[in-house]
């Protein structure tokens, strides 16, 4: 039900649309600071630059206000986003994205903020400023989001009766949900509510008939809010610097052994050759990460049959990295002549994160362009159930393959 109701969501402002899989390079945004390629070496050193603003920022001020205690507010303050919504309780999409937000806000309860802002279109709803007016004097008596989910839970059965019958209907939720009925009706007509109205009718009138609802995400607007999209891998983005590193990962291999990795998924094992001769640093850098956490219950964001499947990044945007980037390690002698190689993802020479591909045929487009750091000895196979996936924000309800875990053997 969530991820359905995930679908209603939106964040076209933050992030390129997806595409259609196609046999070519992966590609995304482009990432300042790349540092110039190295030779492999056998005491390799420890190199990497510094990377964490792998998320969205405004660029720009915001049209609107900033949250202010004079807000509606669902979820934490420290909240990773911030998600605003200006809205008419007699607006349908404003309903359907209230319960979206309100689903995923439940199970994120720590990194998702939800700020409900009245925006009352009086000449296109009959009871614009009726129901502002209700929800604000149950705000007075601490009932708010109790009123605003009744609204927009039982929409359809008050939106077409007339404006003394939605009255009347009122006063018996008014007693449902425990609501002093006499101070209600005193507070209706009182200087806070009337307030309330005159600042949300300013705000309407300033911006005119937009169409509801408006959205901002971390104070940036939404450009278009019925392209619905997966909110939650926009939480893990905005989550993840606090998972990043803030230093370069510790030397925790040694050249001259042999490393072996298993990628669990939700399809099966995979077993992996890792060339900790060929590509030390590379090697390192991915040992770390596994043994820290980081490859833990992360989605194969991309999958392009018979070219690649790409993962690596938590967030799932194919935008996130571990906080650092190290350089590339190019063998000449290493060629993409064959399925199964696993390779650093990157944007560019030495930006090189968290993110690997596993080769599914042979892709000489690729050579010279990503660090070749292992081979699939067992379970290529596994990666043939997979279902195509394009990069970036998903789309759809398609539930992506996940790499539950990496385990490291030594020798």
């Amino acid at each position: 039900m969530l991820k359905n109701l995930a679908l209603l969501f939106i964040c076209a402002v933050l992030v390129a649309a997806c595409s259609t899989p196609s046999a070519t390079a992966p590609t995304l945004v482009e990432t300042a600071a790349p540092v110039l390629p190295v030779a492999a070496s056998a005491t390799p050193e420890r190199l990497c630059v510094d990377a964490r603003q792998p998320t969205p920022v405004v660029q720009q001020p915001s049209l609107f206000p900033p949250v202010s205690l004079e807000d509606h507010a669902r979820g934490q303050e420290g909240a990773a986003v911030t998600v605003i919504m200006y809205s008419d309780f007699q607006c349908g999409d404003c309903a359907k994205i209230a319960a979206a937000l309100d689903a995923i806000r439940v199970q994120y309860p720590a990194e998702l903020r939800v700020i409900y802002r009245h925006y009352p279109l009086v000449t296109r709803y009959d009871k614009a400023l009726l129901t502002l007016q209700a929800s604000e004097a149950a705000h007075i008596q601490g009932k708010f989001w109790e009123m605003h989910d009744l609204f927009f839970a039982r929409q359809a059965e008050w939106q077409a009766m007339s404006p003394d019958e939605f009255r009347r209907w009122l006063i018996a939720q008014i007693t449902v949900l425990g609501l002093d009925v006499e101070r209600y009706q005193r507070d209706l007509n009182g200087d806070a509510v009337r307030e309330a109205v005159m600042r949300a009718t300013q705000t309407s009138q300033q911006f005119g008939q937009l169409p509801l609802p408006l959205l901002l995400i971390n104070g940036e607007i939404v450009k278009n809010p019925y392209i619905l999209v997966n909110l939650e891998q926009l939480i893990h983005l905005y989550a993840l610097p606090a998972r990043q590193f803030s230093t370069c990962p510790p030397m925790v291999i040694d050249p001259a052994k042999t490393y072996t990795a298993t990628l669990e998924t939700s399809q099966g094992k995979v077993t992996l050759r890792l060339f900790a001769e060929r590509a030390p640093n590379t090697v390192n850098n991915f040992i770390f990460l596994a043994q820290n956490g980081w490859y833990d219950n992360v989605p194969f964001h991309q999958v392009v049959p018979g070219v690649l499947a790409l993962t690596g990044d938590p967030s799932g945007t194919g935008l996130g990295n571990p906080g650092y980037f190290i350089p590339d390690e190019i063998v000449s002698s290493l060629q993409f002549d064959r399925a199964g190689l696993v390779a650093m993802f990157n944007v560019g020479p030495g930006s090189n994160g968290s993110q690997f591909f596993i080769t599914l045929g042979p892709q000489p487009d690729f050579n010279g362009r990503y660090t070749i750091f292992g081979e699939v000895t067992d379970g290529l196979d596994v990666f043939n159930r997979f279902a195509p996936r394009a990069a970036g924000l998903n789309l759809t309800n398609q539930q992506p393959e996940m790499l539950l875990t990496v385990r490291i053997e030594e020798r």
